[in-house]
């Protein structure tokens, strides 16, 4: 062969090998060096993950009716890739299905990731055929359980609300998150040249694990009568906002809980965003008088008070001083008042009378006492957001802070907290832990969580405990909460009215109205907390626009509770004799009386007039029940003068009771309790006036104010 061909040879040969080489080391590079991101992308084109949802555990009232479940929706998503030069097609069809212009879904695909974007979600599974997405390319459906309200805004703000990935964002929906949500599930899809998808078993499948089923402590019908008395008592009052809040006081256990305004929990978004929160927990407030139990339980427990002992109400302006002789700020009441009993200045709500009390009991008695109700600590509810209010050592108290705080100014509380210490005093003085989660189950029935009623601590003796209980019965029977009374079922309780702070300084004109009490009063089934936020018309006080509200409640949950009715029937009519009427007798007199009538009779005080009796007049008692009398001086007016009180809202016998305390004759007009008085409440007047008092029968939306 010539050296001319030969060389050819080699070179083509020499070619050959490199061209070889090169192929075998891309080869040992692809199948071996590479192998795995090869066998990844392959696995890509192939082969289709597709997660199964899990469905979000239910949410059960006590009785087991389903405050939240789920419902099927579906949601649209799209592979651009896939779509390729077909976007219009997609465009066109999802926007005539779902009447949104195309330029929506246009953008949709313009700034998606290169693999995946959302087109719907969570919307009729019935679309599923108007899309067809089959014909579609890499157009996909993706199940989307939604979350379902079968009492639509009813416990709104305790159920919560899920985002668009079910995940929960508010309420008990976001605090046991956790346990509702579940475990996702997942498969594997072959997908061949065509694009059509199938299951195979050579890839295995991952089961979605349900979530938890959660029960909870309220009474769907507890939380219904709540919501719709506090909607119609702000309506009627041109109210801005309320809220009610219901406990179990045996057991801690919250019945209902209710804000207004509402919330939608299946579209959040489409209310006012601060209607989202639960108040009852989230918020706190000046209270006002119902922070009263503190000072009365901190004076009885301390045995530095009677319901007898005697206090100078000031006539309505108190100006006290401090070591120095410096006045501190002025403590006004309603309406004035002289000499009067404990008792009596609870049921009136004297500021003056409790501030004096609390002289009396001391910074740091005072103090311990509000802690021991939990004032100033988180109660640990199953909710979020809880603020534990705001309760200052005596180390950083002002010179006119225990005075303040005596009627529920200087301190800072939420609802829960009121409603909890209310529900101390009606459970013989022992605090409950509140609770609303009572039990929790999985979908095989396992039962993950369980809550028992939680005592944490007593507060007072139950001694001291059934003296808050009777104050706070003379609060409803005769005092400010008379709007509370309820026929045939015992009320007590008390109210509440505290001044706003706007831009930092006391309103004159707006004001938070409260009332919180239970019933039956002997044996307390249900404590409840009612509050109105500045009310314009009928009236700014508790008595006025809270108390109302609580008697509408209290009356339709007595209405539809068999246990009340059987109670009642317990108590009424019972085998007894009748407690007459001895007040404005003399004790001698009074004695006498009740003596024939067939009852002991202890008489406290050494005045010259019966002022209180207990039981009260109209009562039965068995036979040699012990009533007990409290007696004062008939009062001698100053200068021949009087002022003369404020009778709206009393029963003819206690007005005119009122009166001759005061040496005032009475002229009446009608029946039932007074609505309108001349001369004036207020006016002074020489004794012996005559006191026109026109009366209604029954009309007990005639209020006393506080």
């Amino acid at each position: 062969m010539a050296p001319p061909l030969r060389r050819r040879v080699l070179t083509v040969k020499a070619a050959l090998s490199a061209i070889f080489v090169v192929v075998a080391l891309r080869l040992i590079q692809v199948q071996v060096v590479d192998a795995a991101t090869y066998r990844a992308q392959a696995r890509r084109q192939y082969e289709k993950p597709e997660e199964i949802p899990a469905l979000r555990g239910a949410i059960l009232d006590r009785s087991g009716h389903p405050l939240v479940t789920n419902a099927r929706f579906i949601s649209f998503g799209a592979d651009p890739a896939m779509v390729g030069d077909r976007v219009r097609e997609v465009a066109d069809r999802f926007a005539s299905v779902f009447n949104r212009p195309r330029s929506v879904y246009l953008d949709k695909f313009a700034s998606a990731p290169r693999h995946f974007v959302w087109l719907e979600r969570g919307v009729n599974p019935a679309t599923e055929s108007r899309i067809a997405p089959g014909a579609l390319p890499g157009v996909i459906t993706i199940p989307a359980p939604r979350r379902l309200y079968p009492y639509g805004h009813v416990a709104a703000q305790i159920l919560g609300f899920t985002g668009v990935d079910g995940n929960g964002l508010g309420g008990v929906e976001l605090e046991l998150d956790s346990l509702l949500r579940g475990r996702n599930g997942h498969l594997i899809l072959q997908r061949d040249g065509l694009n059509r998808q199938r299951q195979t078993v050579d890839y295995p499948r991952v089961d979605p694990v349900d979530g938890d089923a959660v029960t909870l402590t309220l009474d769907i019908e507890y939380q219904s009568i709540a919501e719709e008395e506090l909607r119609r008592g702000i309506a009627r009052n041109r109210a801005e906002s309320g809220l009610v809040a219901m406990m179990d006081p045996a057991t801690g256990e919250v019945l209902a809980m209710a804000n207004e305004p509402s919330m939608n929990p299946a579209d959040p978004g489409s209310g006012d965003p601060q209607a989202m929160r639960n108040r009852v927990v989230t918020d706190m407030f000046e209270p006002g008088s119902v922070f009263k139990i503190v000072t009365a339980s901190a004076a009885l427990e301390e045995k530095k008070v009677t319901l007898a002992a005697k206090f100078n109400a000031e006539e309505g302006v108190y100006l006290p001083r401090l070591r120095n002789g410096k006045v501190r700020n002025r403590i006004t009441d309603t309406h004035p008042h002289g000499i009067i009993s404990f008792q009596e200045a609870m049921e009136v709500s004297s500021n003056i009378v409790m501030a004096k009390v609390s002289d009396l009991v001391g910074a740091d008695a005072f103090f311990t006492m509000a802690r021991a109700y939990g004032f100033g600590t988180e109660t640990g509810i199953e909710l979020p957001g809880e603020v534990r209010g705001e309760l200052k050592h005596p180390s950083r108290w002002s010179g006119t802070t225990l005075n303040s705080m005596a009627y529920g100014y200087e301190v800072g509380v939420t609802p829960l907290q009121i409603l909890s210490a209310y529900a101390a005093a009606a459970n013989g003085g022992t605090l409950m832990k509140p609770y609303i989660v009572r039990s929790v189950v999985a979908p095989d029935n396992t039962v993950i969580l369980e809550r028992r009623p939680e005592r944490i601590r007593r507060v007072v003796s139950p001694a001291t405990a059934a003296l808050m209980v009777q104050l706070f019965r003379g609060v409803v029977e005769r005092g400010t909460g008379m709007t509370a009374r309820i026929p045939r079922l015992a009320v007590a309780g008390k109210t509440g009215t505290a001044r706003r702070v706007i831009d930092g300084k006391y309103s004159t004109s707006d004001y938070t109205a409260s009332f919180v009490g239970f019933f039956p009063a002997e044996s307390p089934s249900v404590v409840c907390l009612v509050m109105i936020e500045n009310p314009r018309d009928r009236g700014y006080t508790g008595s006025l626009a809270a108390a109302p509200v609580f008697r509408a409640i209290a009356e339709r949950i007595y209405a539809i509770s068999g246990r009340f009715r059987a109670q009642a029937a317990l108590r009424a009519p019972s085998p007894g004799l009748v407690v007459p009427d001895v007040t404005t007798l003399a004790p001698a007199a009074a004695r006498s009386l009740l003596e024939g009538a067939g009852f002991d009779v202890d008489i406290q005080g050494g005045g010259t007039i019966v002022t209180h009796q207990s039981p009260a007049a109209g009562e039965r008692c068995a036979a040699r029940s012990t009533v007990e009398l409290t007696t004062a001086d008939a009062p001698v007016p100053a200068g021949g003068l009087v002022a003369v009180p404020d009778l709206r809202g009393q029963a003819i016998r206690r007005a005119v009771t009122r009166l001759a305390l005061l040496r005032l004759d009475a002229t009446i007009r009608g029946s039932g309790v007074v609505v309108a008085q001349d001369p004036q409440p207020g006016s002074r007047v020489r004794t012996g006036t005559p006191v026109a008092l026109r009366c209604e029968a029954g009309n007990l939306s005639v209020l006393l104010p506080e």
